[in-house]
C-alpha cells in the first residue's frame, strides 16, 4: 500500500513559493475589502510556517492564466499540515476556498486534497466531513464578519488524526487476531479453527458485516444509560459485554450506522478490556475528544471491570464545558456499566476481606 499520497489532478503541482504568497498578501492588503484575508494569511504563516501555505493554481483548462483569483473573485490556497502528536511525520493537504464575500457574509470552504492519510486511502466519509466543516452542526461555528480559517484547519487536522488512529487500531487488531488464530492452530492439532474464528481474522470484513446488519450479532447486547445533560450538551453512555477483541470494531461500526449516534460531535469515545486466556487485551479511543478515551480506560481499571466495551457519545450544545465534560463522560460510562450489571460482577469477583467500594 502506498506510503505517501499520489498527486491529485485538482491540486497544485508547484512547490511552495513563499515569495509568490508574500507578493499576493501584499496585493490583498492594499484592497480594503480583502485586508482581513491578508491579515489572516499572515497569521497562518506565522503559526504553520512559510512553507505550509501555497497559492493554488487551477489546471490550465479551467483558467487561461492560472491566476489565483478567478472570475468569481474567489481566493484559493493550499495548506499542508502535520497530524497531531505522535503522528507529526504524516501530513495532509487542504484546499482553502474563500468566496468574495468572506468573511463578511460567507464562510470559507475546506477540501481534502490528499487521497491518502499515511498509508490509508481516505474514504468518502472523511472527504465529506471536511467539506461540511463550516455548514454542519457538528462542525466549526462561523460568525459573520469573523475570520475562521485557522479554527477550520485545526478541526480538519484533529479529524484526520482521529481517522488515521482509527485505521491504525483496526490494523493492529487484525494483526493481533491473526496471531491469536495462528497460535490456536499451532496449539491444537485436533481441532481446526471454527468459522467464527476465521471471520475474525479481518477487521475490514468485520466492519463490512457490521454495517450490513440491522442488529448486533447473537450474544452481543448493548446497555444504554439515560443521557446526562449540561448547558445543552448531552452525554450518552453504552456498555457491551465482549469475549474477544475482534468484537470491538463490529460493535463500534454498528453504532455508527445509527445516524442519531454518528451525528454526535464525538460519537464513539470508548475503552475496552478483554481477558483472552491468560492475556488481558485493552485499548481506548478519544474519538476527537482529547484524553477522554484514556480516562475511560482508567475508569475500567479502577473499577476492575473486564470483558467489556464502554462507549460514550457526546453531543455538543454550543457552550464549552471545560473540565466538566470529562466528569460527565466518566459518569455516563459508569451509569451504563451499572445498568449492564458489570459493577455487580466486579464486586462479586473481588477477594474476600477487601470490602465493597462505596
Amino acid at each position: 500500500m502506498p506510503s505517501s499520497p499520489p498527486s491529485s489532478s485538482s491540486s497544485s503541482t508547484h512547490a511552495s513559493n513563499p515569495e509568490e504568497l508574500a507578493a499576493f498578501i501584499e496585493k490583498l492588503s492594499q484592497n480594503p475589502e480583502r485586508e482581513a484575508v491578508a491579515s489572516e494569511l499572515e497569521v497562518l504563516q506565522s503559526i504553520y510556517g512559510d512553507d505550509a501555505l501555497r497559492l493554488w493554481h487551477p489546471p490550465k483548462s479551467q483558467s487561461g492564466n492560472g491566476h489565483i483569483e478567478h472570475a468569481n473573485d474567489a481566493i484559493r490556497y493550499e495548506a499542508e499540515l502535520s497530524l497531531l502528536s505522535p503522528h507529526e511525520d504524516i501530513t495532509v493537504r487542504i484546499l482553502v476556498s474563500l468566496p468574495s464575500t468572506y468573511p463578511v457574509s460567507s464562510p470559507p470552504q475546506l477540501q481534502l486534497l490528499s487521497r491518502y492519510v499515511g498509508a490509508f486511502g481516505a474514504d468518502s466519509g472523511l472527504f465529506g466531513s471536511i467539506l461540511r466543516t463550516f455548514i454542519s452542526v457538528n462542525g466549526v461555528e462561523w460568525t459573520a464578519d469573523t475570520v475562521c480559517v485557522f479554527d477550520g484547519l485545526q478541526s480538519v487536522v484533529e479529524r484526520c488524526t482521529a481517522w488515521y488512529e482509527d485505521r491504525l487500531s483496526l490494523e493492529k487488531a487484525g494483526e493481533l487476531l491473526r496471531e491469536d488464530a495462528k497460535e490456536h492452530v499451532n496449539g491444537s492439532t485436533d481441532t481446526p479453527p471454527s468459522e467464527t474464528d476465521e471471520r475474525r481474522l479481518s477487521p475490514e470484513d468485520a466492519l463490512s458485516i457490521a454495517t450490513s446488519l440491522k442488529s448486533l450479532p447473537e450474544g452481543l447486547e448493548l446497555f444504554a444509560a439515560e443521557p446526562i445533560t449540561d448547558r445543552k450538551s448531552a452525554f450518552v453512555g453504552r456498555a457491551c459485554r465482549i469475549s474477544h477483541p475482534s468484537e470491538v470494531p463490529i460493535i463500534l461500526s454498528h453504532l455508527m450506522t445509527d445516524r442519531r449516534i454518528s451525528r454526535a460531535a464525538h460519537p464513539i469515545i470508548n475503552a475496552w478490556r478483554c481477558q483472552v486466556g491468560s492475556v488481558l487485551h485493552q485499548d481506548n479511543d478519544d474519538d476527537g475528544e482529547t484524553a477522554a478515551g484514556g480516562r475511560l480506560a482508567h475508569l475500567l481499571q479502577i473499577l476492575e471491570v473486564s470483558n467489556v466495551l464502554v462507549i460514550v457519545s457526546r453531543y455538543f450544545g454550543g457552550i464549552h464545558l471545560g473540565p466538566d465534560r470529562f466528569k460527565h463522560i466518566n459518569q455516563a460510562a459508569r451509569n451504563a456499566l451499572e445498568i449492564g450489571g458489570f459493577l455487580e460482577v466486579a464486586e462479586a469477583t473481588k477477594k474476600p476481606g477487601r470490602g465493597k467500594r462505596h
